[in-house]
């Protein structure tokens, strides 16, 4: 790849990590510009499988996560191919590729944001103790938040919301909030610091959080 042609997939690729939020359409089309220009390059086919989802092509993303699978060697982004199933109506075909893969080898985020997709597939098939059960795994500790903490408290929030149990519910979605707030204000510290955040000020949480610890 030429110089030019290289400076030209660096700028599309920042250009849509910088709007994936605010219009995941614009940042879909430099995505598929960088990809026409450098199709055979990992990062590039990532972008294009992440801003697919985004602007809710399924279909594609799959296409695309699995095109970037083969090239890159690596299941980092297996929880967004298992949420892609999900969307193109296939929730046993994303449970099937979730199983498939070597959890214990995946980065701590990976493997959160793997249980998150794997809960809501079992959610699609109105299998709600399963999907619960999916979301017990160690990084589930109320006390620390960590990058994937608020969206794995809001996941086991929501199980428990269809499952009835809305004081637990509305305890972990206390948590979720916390747990977001607790990041924020951390946002100083240094990559991999533990940050501790204070308790939920609710009765009973202490006990509530000892029920459902999986080790007890």
């Amino acid at each position: 790849m030429s110089k030019e042609n290289a400076d030209a997939v660096a700028r599309h690729l920042a250009m849509a990590g910088l709007l994936i939020d605010d219009d995941p359409a614009l940042a879909h089309r430099h995505a598929l510009e960088a990809s026409h220009r450098a199709g055979r390059i990992a990062v590039v086919r990532e972008t294009v499988a992440i801003t697919s989802y985004a602007v809710g092509d399924y279909a594609l993303a799959l296409r695309e996560l699995r095109t970037y699978r083969r090239i890159s060697g690596k299941d980092d982004q297996i929880a967004l191919q298992v949420d892609s199933e999900r969307g193109v109506g296939r929730p046993d075909r994303a449970l099937e590729i979730g199983r498939s893969v070597d959890r214990a080898a995946l980065p701590t985020s990976a493997r959160v944001e793997l249980a998150i997709a794997m809960s809501g597939a079992r959610l699609d098939l109105g299998e709600t103790e399963r999907a619960l059960l999916e979301l017990d795994i160690p990084e589930l500790d109320p006390d620390r938040a960590f990058e994937w903490s608020p969206a794995l408290f809001a996941a086991r929030a929501a199980v428990l919301e269809e499952l009835g149990r809305s004081d637990e519910a509305e305890q972990w979605h206390r948590r979720a909030a916390v747990a977001a707030d607790a990041l924020d204000d951390a946002s100083g510290f240094e990559a991999g610091e533990t940050v501790w955040v204070d308790d939920v000020e609710e009765e009973d949480v202490e006990s509530e959080a000892d029920e459902d610890d999986p080790q007890s």
